[in-house]
């Protein structure tokens, strides 16, 4: 009798989570993914399509963001019939409902391959999705609303969130393809279900925002050390995703906004659009939303100012001069 003698080792943690990651790579085919969208987050959810071995298909009107996409491995079209042709999936990422209404109408305009699965991943009104779900199963595709939440970190380091509206099936095809760009990939419900939690969810980041912008400029304005007091938030009952990870005071949270004198990141115009949205939801309804309405209020005020352009924590900008008159 042949005499076999086996070696065991203890495998760590990292070990495990390493293994998982190669098992899950392998798992997941090589697919034709289109891409239209390529700002702020859509850049860097694209960039990890293509860390994760998929054929990039993409379209942006900026030739800057594009070509940031061709210098990694992505073909670049001037025609969004011809990517969603040549895609399995299509992941749009865009600003707002009149922009998403148009790019689904250009490209699906001759036709579309039933094969196709597109993935809105941009933050729109629900009764929008149920629209373009049926305009796009009409033509013989299918189409479902993914939108995300974890801001520009989470796009960069692939630890976004997926909040997926459709079926269970559907929720099942896509999950691979979001989980090269996210952390967690949830199954909402139906249609339009995706876009209900992204809106409730962005009108509690206003919200927050604002209590942190409050808080941070009454105590430094009473003397304490801004970054004292933010330690204390963060290990109290205070603490929020907006005062621990995106503090709106400079010199606080060294990645956040705040140091590049509030530029890039989530701006005032499309938080001021979501709180619209949300409130046309609740209007609906018939919910109650005083925090989300003043909040509204607060950032159309910060646009009036000229401030649209800028990361929404400019809030706390805006408040401290305010209290500087």
């Amino acid at each position: 009798m042949a005499l076999r003698i086996v070696f065991t080792m203890p495998v760590t943690k990292a070990m495990s989570q390493t293994l998982v990651r190669a098992m899950s790579s392998q798992a997941v085919a090589s697919k034709n993914v289109g891409f239209i969208g390529l700002g702020n987050m859509g850049g860097h959810m694209a960039s990890n399509l293509i860390k994760q071995g998929h054929k990039l298909h993409v379209f942006d009107i900026s030739k800057q963001a594009c070509d940031n996409l061709k210098a990694k491995g992505a073909t670049v079209y001037d025609k969004t019939t011809d990517l969603a042709k040549n895609s399995d999936y299509v992941i749009t990422m865009l600003p707002n409902n009149d922009i998403v209404w148009k790019a689904y109408n250009d490209m699906t305009a001759d036709g579309v391959n039933k094969n196709t699965v597109f993935i809105d991943s941009s933050t729109i009104d629900p009764n929008l999705v149920r629209e373009l779900q049926k305009f796009i199963s009409e033509k013989g595709a299918r189409f479902i609303d993914a939108p995300v939440s974890g801001g520009v970190p989470g796009a960069e380091q692939a630890t976004l969130t997926f909040m997926v509206g459709g079926t269970k099936d559907e929720y099942n095809t896509v999950k691979p393809i979001l989980e090269g760009m996210g952390k967690r990939i949830t199954y909402c419900g139906s249609y339009g279900m995706g876009q209900a939690a992204k809106l409730c969810n962005n009108m509690m980041l206003a919200i927050s925002m604002i209590g942190t912008s409050e808080a941070m400029n009454l105590a430094i304005r009473q003397g304490l050390d801004p970054n004292v007091f933010a330690e204390i938030i963060n290990s109290s009952t205070g603490r929020c995703w907006s005062s621990e990870l995106y503090n709106p005071v400079p010199g606080v949270t060294p990645t956040a906004p705040s140091n590049r004198d509030y530029a890039g990141g989530f701006s005032t115009d499309l938080i001021t659009k979501d709180l619209g949205l949300a409130a046309g939801v609740a209007t609906a309804t018939n919910t109650p939303i005083p925090l989300g309405a003043l909040s509204h209020q607060i950032y159309r005020t910060l646009k009036a100012h000229g401030l649209g352009n800028k990361d929404f924590s400019v809030v706390y900008e805006f408040m401290k001069n305010e209290a500087n008159n």
